[in-house]
């Protein structure tokens, strides 16, 4: 395996409120090859920019309110060029219809246009409502199909749960797939994520088939603890080393 594997700061979010740039000290420790931001924590791009170098942390991505997308874009594009980030993504969009879903489509087309237009990846990131139906098809295949240029970070963990095989669906977008969230799922005594390599899903092959497919990122995501967030993390990237053998 020779893909880098970077954790979602979300899954260390308590942390990273208390020292954001002590949990970033920790995470290099730890071994992560670098971080998918998920907020910056009042830090400038240069301060950020310069903290990872130190570091030796490269950056997987990061998510970005819909919102702030839609009404900031300018001002997002220019921080994640300051701060030499390359992928932009759109963390999170429910909606009630089908023409919500199609007037959400159509924006989407335009944020993708001005972000490829500047050198940047516009990604979009999953959980399990997008696999309702819009007319014959999920809602996620209408969106890669229907917004040019937009790529997927597939959330393997919300594919599973939506009741989709995760490997098919790797294949049918592994094009369009830079970026991969690995989580693993437990059943007892509710289904709710937990460390990589301690839950039921079949991990190391979604690992090993991101890899085949050309990902750029393996990203480490968990929503849901039972003890300390920074030690579980640090299982989950033990645990993922030793699947993929790196």
């Amino acid at each position: 395996m020779t893909k880098p594997i970077a954790i979602q700061l979300w899954s260390v979010q308590e942390a990273c409120r208390e020292d954001f740039f002590g949990t970033l000290e920790r995470i290099a420790e730890m071994g992560y090859d670098g971080v998918e931001f998920a907020g910056y924590y009042d830090r400038s791009a240069a301060d950020l920019k310069a903290k990872l170098a130190e570091l030796g942390l490269g950056i997987a991505g990061s998510h970005i309110p819909y919102e702030k997308l839609r009404d900031e874009l300018d001002t997002v594009i220019a921080f994640e060029q300051e701060l030499g980030n390359d992928y932009i993504v759109c963390p999170w969009a429910d909606f009630e219809t089908e023409a919500e879903w199609i007037e959400f489509a159509k924006s989407l087309r335009v944020i993708a246009e001005q972000v490829r237009a500047r050198g940047l990846h516009f990604v979009y990131h999953n959980h399990a409502h997008e696999f309702k139906r819009l007319g014959n098809d999920y809602i996620l295949d209408v969106l890669l199909a229907g917004v040019h240029g937009l790529e997927v970070e597939l959330d393997t963990y919300w594919v599973h749960h939506a009741g989709v095989d995760v490997v098919p669906y790797m294949e049918r977008w592994a094009d369009r797939m830079p970026l991969v969230h690995l989580k693993d799922m437990k059943r007892d005594p509710v289904v709710e994520s937990t460390e990589i390599g301690n839950g039921v899903l079949a991990v190391k092959r979604f690992a090993e088939l991101a890899e085949q497919n050309g990902v750029k990122w393996l990203i480490i995501e968990q929503e849901a603890f039972d003890k300390d967030q920074l030690l579980s993390v640090e299982i989950g990237l033990k645990n993922l080393r030793k699947m993929v053998g790196k």
